[in-house]
This record gives structure tokens, sequence and C-alpha cells, in this order.
């Protein structure tokens, strides 16, 4: 089904040329969002999410920023005012690990590379969207939707207890936040992603790792990007309209 010319909303979409970042970009686009699609590197898959929404008679843009820079960021935020409008749905996904291994062999260095994309540009993308989002700022209102994991809640032993750590600070924003501008328009929310199909597996060093723990979800599988999607964009909705601090954990039961 084309997607509609109509543009209710303009959103942001961090990390948002693979994976989760991807399927909510091509889902919001055909909701009648215009997308802004955020990469660091990979301008070609980003490039390819923005051809698949124009095809479909959506609007899209990709902008190139590390969400770890403020500069980056801030030019990220006034790339889309000039070009899309001012910001009104913020999906803070962009979201980084490394290889996979435990608390005794990790450097103060790593440290700092998790926590700058995880914490850190989660921080920055969300003042600027506050800044453009309250109405006590003259905004019109708007909607931020974390992207978490449910390794803040688990610890991923053994595995990625700083990237755990790091989506349990981005969980902390996220309830802060929701209190901090719940009166001025603005709701925010996040979404636990459980173990799914996507890319950023390979970065630790296991490319087959969700086959590997989906005998032990309740569910029995792994989710898929499209999956965490759709609870991403129901909470960036007016479905969600009373909804603010609060997290949609899609991981299977796990």
């Amino acid at each position: 089904m084309p997607y509609t010319l109509y543009v209710v909303s303009v959103l942001i979409v961090t990390g948002g040329g693979r994976g989760i970042g991807a399927e909510t970009a091509r889902l919001a686009a055909g909701r009648g969002y215009a997308v802004c699609v955020n990469y660091r590197r990979d301008r070609t898959s980003a490039e390819s999410v923005v051809g698949d929404i124009e095809r479909e008679g959506g609007r899209a843009i990709a902008v190139g920023a590390d969400v770890s820079s403020e500069a980056d960021v801030m030019r990220l935020f006034e790339t889309v005012d000039r070009q899309l409008g001012a910001v009104t749905a913020l999906a803070n996904n962009a979201g980084v690990l490394e290889a996979q291994t435990r608390v005794e062999q990790i450097d103060a260095a790593r440290l700092a590379r998790i926590f700058a994309t995880n914490v850190t540009g989660a921080f920055l993308c969300a003042r600027e969207a506050v800044k453009r989002m309250s109405t006590r700022r003259g905004g019109s209102g708007g909607a931020i939707v974390n992207v978490s994991s449910r390794a803040a809640q688990l610890g991923a032993p053994g595995e990625y207890v700083d990237y755990a750590a790091s989506k349990a600070a981005l969980d902390a924003l996220t309830i802060g936040l929701a209190r901090e501008v719940a009166g001025e328009g603005i709701r925010v929310n996040g979404v636990r992603a459980g173990v799914v199909y996507t890319d950023i597996h390979a970065s630790g060093g296991e490319p087959g790792r969700v086959d590997r723990i989906a005998p032990t979800v309740p569910m029995q599988r792994g989710g898929h990007p499209v999956e965490v999607a759709r609870a991403i964009l129901w909470l960036l909705s007016d479905e969600a309209s009373y909804t603010t601090g609060s997290f949609i954990d899609v991981a299977g039961g796990r």
C-alpha cells in the first residue's frame, strides 16, 4: 500500500540505516511521518532505506552524524529543521557494543566508547528534541522513545555488562525525562528489545548469538526488527497519549 503524502509529524531515527532503526523508519513513513534516517558510517544502507520510502511516495532524508558528538547532534537537528521541519518525534535507537568479555577485562577506553553513544548520544538527542517540542519553549509537543534492551535488567553476564549498564542508564533517562517534561506536551517512553536478529551481534563476535539463545526464550525464537518497530511506533502515536515514563519489553517473555 503506498505511503500517504500527508505528513503528520517529523521523526528522527538515530541509527536508522539498519535493523530496528531501518524498520522503524519504513513503518513510520507508512504512517505519514516525514523521516530522517540518521547514520554514523554506513551511508549506503541509510540511503537505501530512504529510497524504499521514496519509492512508496513517502518523504525521507539520510543525515550522517555521530550522536556521541555534540556538534554532530546539533547539525543533525538543524538539518532536519531546514529540510523537514522541527522534529516532533524521536526514536533514540543508535547503540553500540563490543566483543563479548568479562568485566575484569574491560578497560576505560571501551567504557568511554560504549557510553558515549548509548548514553551521551541519547541525552544529547533528547535535549535537542525537547528544545523543539516543549510547549514551554513554543513547541507543539511530541514524543520520544528510547530503544533500550532487556540486558538492562538481566545484566548480560560474561558478555556485555558494560552494554547492559549503558542501557540501564538509558532507562533512568527515560523515567527522569518523562517526569521532567510531562507538563510540556512531551511523552518519553522506552522499548526494551530482547534477542533480535540484527547485525549488532556480529559486533560482539557472535553473529549466530540469537539462534544460540532462542531455545532459552519462552517463545522459543528470536525476535525480528519489525516487531520492535511496531512497539516504538505505538508509543510515538496518539494511541499512547496517556503513556509516559513506561516501557514495553519486546523480548518473547525472556
